[in-house]
C-alpha cells in the first residue's frame, strides 16, 4: 500500500522514519518532526487505516511492515533510522524481523513485543457513541466523548481524528470498524524471531507498557538493545517530555 507521508529536511542527510501509534497520525509528530529535520531527512508516516493513508480490510503487523518496506523502497532509502511509538513500535519491530537490511537503528517507544490485555474498550465505546447523524460540531462530539474518556489529553488526541467529510457532516478519518475488529491481533504478541538491529527501547516513567519484568525477554529477543526511562512522562512520552525524549534519541542515533 502507498502510504501518505510528509518529508522534511535535507534529503542528502541520514533518513529518519517516524511511525505513529493506534488512533494516531503523522500530525501528532509534526513538532518533533521539524526538530529532527534539522539533522535528518525526516519522513513522517500515516499508517494504513489512519490519517490520510488508504483504508483496507486487512490490518496486521505483517501488512504494516510491508507498507513501511514499500515506502522505503519507493523513496530509494538505504539503512533508515526509524522511531515507532506504541503500535508503530510493534510495526517497526516486525519490519526489523522481516527486512533487517532496511534498518540502521531503531527506537521503540513505550511498547514491547509481548501481548497486552484488552484495554481500549472505553475508547471504542466513546468513539462509537458519537452518532454523526446527530452530532454536528466538534464541541458536541467532545461532550459525548467526555462520558467515556476522562483524561483530557487522551480525549483531545482521539478527537483529532474528526474531519469534515462535507459541509455540516463530521466523520472519523480512521477506519474505526476495521481497527475495532482487528484489535485482538494488534494487542497480541509478535513472533519470537530474534532481531540483531541496534535498538533503543524508551519507556515512560508513569506508563506500564514496559515494566522491569519485561526487560529480560526484550534483551533475549533484541540482544543489541538498551532500555531507557523518560521521567515525568506516561505512554505519550514524546508529547509529555519532548526535551528529554529528543535528546535521548539524538544521542542514540
Amino acid at each position: 500500500m502507498k502510504l501518505n507521508y510528509k518529508r522534511e529536511g535535507d534529503t542528502a542527510k541520514e533518513p529518519l522514519l517516524i511511525v505513529h501509534g493506534l488512533f494516531g497520525s503523522l500530525d501528532n509528530w509534526q513538532t518533533l518532526g521539524k526538530k529532527f529535520s534539522e539533522t535528518y531527512d525526516t519522513i513522517l508516516v500515516d499508517q494504513r487505516n489512519h490519517g490520510h493513508s488508504p483504508h483496507s480490510e486487512i490490518f496486521s503487523y505483517d501488512v504494516m511492515a510491508e507498507d513501511l518496506h514499500e515506502l522505503i523502497q519507493d523513496l530509494q532509502l538505504h539503512k533508515v533510522n526509524i522511531i515507532g511509538h506504541s503500535m508503530g513500535g510493534k510495526a517497526t519491530m516486525r519490519l526489523a524481523q522481516l527486512y533487517p537490511e532496511d534498518i540502521n537503528k531503531m527506537v521503540i517507544v513505550d511498547i514491547g513485543p509481548k501481548g497486552y490485555p484488552m484495554h481500549h474498550d472505553f475508547i471504542l465505546e466513546g468513539m462509537n457513541a458519537i452518532d454523526f447523524d446527530f452530532i454536528k460540531s466538534r464541541k458536541e462530539a467532545d461532550k459525548v466523548m467526555s462520558n467515556y474518556v476522562t483524561d483530557q489529553g487522551v480525549k483531545m488526541f482521539l478527537l483529532k481524528n474528526l474531519y469534515w467529510k462535507e459541509k455540516g457532516e463530521l466523520a472519523w478519518r480512521i477506519n474505526l470498524p476495521v481497527l475495532e475488529r482487528t484489535l485482538p491481533e494488534i494487542i497480541s504478541q509478535l513472533p519470537k524471531d530474534e532481531v540483531e538491529t541496534d535498538t533503543l527501547f524508551i519507556r515512560g516513567e508513569k506508563s506500564n507498557y514496559i515494566v522491569e519484568d519485561d526487560f529480560q525477554e526484550i534483551f533475549n529477543q533484541f540482544p543489541n538493545s538498551d532500555i531507557e526511562t523518560i521521567y515525568n512522562a506516561g505512554h505519550w512520552v514524546h508529547a509529555e517530555n519532548p526535551f528529554d525524549f529528543y535528546n535521548l534519541i539524538v544521542d542514540f542515533l
